[in-house]
């Protein structure tokens, strides 16, 4: 049982593909980039002969060799690939409804705690007024360093926000962390919830 479900037209059209590729191509692979972020991407690319597959794992049960990222599993889990075509050539679709759901576990770093809880709690909560908040870094194990993007930058409520929301939050929920800094640039007013 794999993660992801391929359609056959999807099958046949990546197969199609395949064949059209030169001898060095030996499958496809399937990974997502910024896993449980709001940036996250669902990838499926060829897989060359020379590509380090040590982290992939082999799926049975398809027309071709497919490769899915082991630390992209549980973000490709239910995922769907289909193939639409059209008189323009048609249209690969990939719906991965938990490429961008957050993961956190018992030996989840500290960056991976923080971002869980900026992007399930905090940035639900901005999003209402176009904002977002993304970590830049963390320094000495107990600063982080944040950034605010969309409504959030440049809007007269940010102090209040990171003071009352985002720091209180994070400070409640990830023990190390004892201050937040915001590194915004928040003289630029263009898109500001409030002026």
């Amino acid at each position: 049982m794999s993660n992801i479900e391929i359609s056959k037209s999807a099958e046949d059209y990546l197969l199609e593909l395949l064949n059209k590729q030169d001898k060095e191509t030996i499958g496809v692979k399937v990974f997502v980039s910024e896993p449980g972020t709001p940036h996250a991407e669902t990838c499926i690319a060829y897989c060359k002969e020379e590509d380090d597959i040590s982290g992939f794992d082999l799926v049975a049960g398809y027309q071709f060799p497919l490769y899915l990222e082991q630390k992209s599993l549980s973000f490709i889990e239910d995922a769907n690939v289909d193939y639409s075509p059209d008189k323009f050539g048609g249209t690969l679709t990939i719906k991965a409804p938990n490429a961008k759901v957050p993961q956190v576990n018992d030996d989840a770093t500290l960056e991976e705690r923080i971002n869980y809880i900026l992007y399930s709690e905090i940035n639900p909560s901005l999003a209402s007024h176009g904002g977002e908040v993304s970590l830049i870094e963390v320094i000495d194990k107990e600063t982080a360093v944040l950034q605010f993007g969309g409504g959030c930058q440049g809007c007269g409520m940010v102090d209040l926000t990171l003071k009352d929301g985002v720091e209180k939050s994070l400070i409640e929920q990830v023990s190390e962390i004892k201050k937040v800094i915001d590194v915004t640039d928040h003289t630029y007013r263009e898109n500001a919830y409030y002026k």
